[in-house]
């Protein structure tokens, strides 16, 4: 009897465990925001993942996540960024192909309170593009706690192709993640024991589909982890996009190897499932060691992560969503189209430069998982520039994993083209542009790319390590395109304001006409410290602004006054 009383007891307390698994909840599906002006809300809340739980969240227009951004081709698009929260962020648009000052990178930061207002024409391919916080240091807090949206581009090319495209019916953008959470249900960023699945931030998720041809954006948004998506059912997916555009054809896939930060668009045929339930898995136990998602996250059994053992899903089958088929819709597609567009991919037969980069840990040996990683042998500098590129070069970058972990490669500013993989050329969806690929341990990749239409010799562009516990760890670099540029945005004088000399040995004059009103200024450096605080009454017209005393480096002038606040990048060189 005793035993009994055990058994019934331990089974009740495994049940309290799960408790949370076996409560499903219908997938939240983002709201939408279309047109040419954008605007975004950064703010602080609650968000109940758990029933009747409040976890403290962050998000854009709403308490967890963001609206999708519907863009086309060819517009020209204004964004009002507000930051509410109590620190200072940054707003990235991944992926997109925007001048430096409009990208939204860790030198680009949003003081609490202010607006941060980028323009920029949409010169994109039609693809699942996303936005989230960018800033040094900070990436992997803010993206943990909720900040993070998808970015849908249209074009003509998409347009004409027989796919679905009915948003929230037969098209569905899904953002995969996993996460840590206290005893508190309180989100723990830089873990290891992300042990939580969730999609669009709804944990045991399902989703009601049709039975027809069906469009998944599936957008890998974790902080580290990675996903070997398949289907329950065993059938087909066919992959129709990458990262920066639609592929040529489609290509049938069983699996689908899927690193922090890259995108992709799939099509799922349900017609012969109708009154059935499919799952969206991750097969993780046929994920090769070296890999964050397998059994060993390092090349070998002896290279080990705080935290990452025990952890459920780690080199485990898991469910991420259940699929459950209902009757066909209205205008459904039923099939899969046999081609999508032309690809174009760069030529290498004119490149003007191969690149060689190394990955490697910030210390060597077993213990190396558990510490931070270097690119070239550096940690990020802010104020340090690894490469000055010439507008319109050709280039192939030729990039080195010395390390036991793979990493998910980003580069800012453009797509790119992979070639090959340790001198194996890329197959089937790879040849696709992208703008992350993963790099497996003592795997070395090359792509090629042009570094068009943007030069700014000041505001750099970013290239990182996507597993943000990385990146934050300063494994990123960053270069400028130099050229003439009539795209780029500079922006110095506002009419009222205007600050000369810029770039200047540290001594800058602030010049206004603010109309009778009092005004105050802060000067934050390109971390976010402020270093400078002053209010000035109407009547002073011209004031100093001395850094000759900082590091050189990039610096914001914030000037606030009633009803206005206005931003300024200072250039100490």
């Amino acid at each position: 009897m005793k035993n009994t009383y055990l058994n019934v007891w331990l089974f009740m307390f495994l049940i309290g465990i799960h408790y949370d698994s076996l409560s499903q909840t219908q997938l939240l599906i983002p709201d939408t925001l279309s047109g040419k002006n954008f605007n975004l809300e950064l703010k602080e809340s609650t968000h109940e993942f758990y029933p009747g739980v409040n976890t403290k969240t962050m998000g854009a227009n709403g308490n967890v996540l963001g609206p999708t951004l519907f863009l086309e081709k060819g517009d020209s698009v204004n964004m009002v960024v507000v930051n509410r929260l109590k620190d200072t962020t940054t707003i990235h648009w991944h992926g997109l192909h925007v001048s430096s000052e409009n990208d939204g990178g860790p030198h680009t930061f949003i003081l609490p309170n202010s607006t941060w207002q980028p323009s920029f024409k949409v010169l994109d391919h039609a693809a699942t593009y996303w936005y989230h916080p960018h800033l040094h240091h900070k990436t992997d807090l803010h993206t943990s706690k909720g900040i993070s949206g998808f970015i849908i581009v249209r074009d003509q090319d998409e347009q004409k192709l027989t796919l679905p495209r009915t948003y929230g019916v037969d098209d569905f953008p899904m953002v995969i993640q996993t996460k840590d959470f206290d005893t508190n249900k309180q989100i723990v960023h830089h873990s290891n024991t992300d042990d939580v699945v969730m999609v669009n931030a709804t944990i045991d998720p399902f989703l009601d589909v049709p039975s027809q041809v069906v469009r998944y954006r599936l957008l890998n948004g974790s902080s580290q982890r990675v996903f070997n998506l398949g289907l329950s059912s065993g059938q087909k997916m066919y992959q129709i996009a990458t990262d920066g555009g639609l592929l040529d054809k489609p290509v049938e896939i069983t699996r689908l190897l899927l690193g922090p930060g890259e995108r992709t668009e799939i099509l799922i045929d349900f017609s012969e499932y109708k009154g059935q339930s499919v799952y969206l898995k991750s097969y993780a136990s046929g994920i090769p060691s070296g890999i964050y998602g397998a059994s060993s996250p390092g090349m070998g059994p002896g290279m080990s992560l705080t935290g990452y053992s025990p952890n459920v899903l780690n080199g485990a089958d898991f469910n991420i969503i259940e699929f459950k088929v209902g009757a066909t819709g209205a205008n459904p597609v039923l099939t899969i189209p046999k081609a999508l567009v032309s690809l174009d991919p760069i030529s290498t037969s004119n490149v003007n430069i191969t690149r060689n980069l190394t990955l490697s840990p910030a210390t060597m040996g077993m213990n190396q998982l558990n510490g931070d990683f270097l690119i070239n042998n550096r940690s990020f500098d802010l104020n340090h520039i690894d490469y000055t590129i010439p507008l319109n070069n050709v280039e192939i970058w030729s990039i080195r994993n010395n390390s036991g972990i793979a990493h998910p490669f980003h580069i800012h500013d453009v797509q790119f083209f992979l070639i090959d993989r340790n001198g194996t050329a890329v197959t089937g969806a790879e040849k696709g542009r992208k703008d992350v690929v993963l790099i497996n341990p003592m795997e070395t990749v090359r792509f090629v790319t042009k570094f068009e239409d943007f030069a700014d010799s000041t505001v750099p562009y970013m290239f990182h390590c996507h597993m943000l516990t990385h990146e934050d760890g300063g494994m990123m670099g960053q270069f400028v395109v130099v050229g003439n540029s009539t795209n780029a945005i500079k922006g110095i004088n506002t009419g009222s304001l205007n600050v000369f000399p810029n770039p200047s040995n540290g001594i800058f004059r602030l010049v206004s006409d603010l109309n009778n009103k009092n005004y105050e200024t802060i000067v934050t450096s390109a971390d976010g410290k402020q270093i400078i605080e002053k209010t000035f009454h109407s009547n002073v017209n011209e004031i100093e602004i001395d850094l000759s005393y900082q590091a050189y480096g990039i610096y914001v002038l914030t000037v606030i006054t009633d009803n206005d606040i206005t931003n300024f990048k200072l250039i100490k060189n």
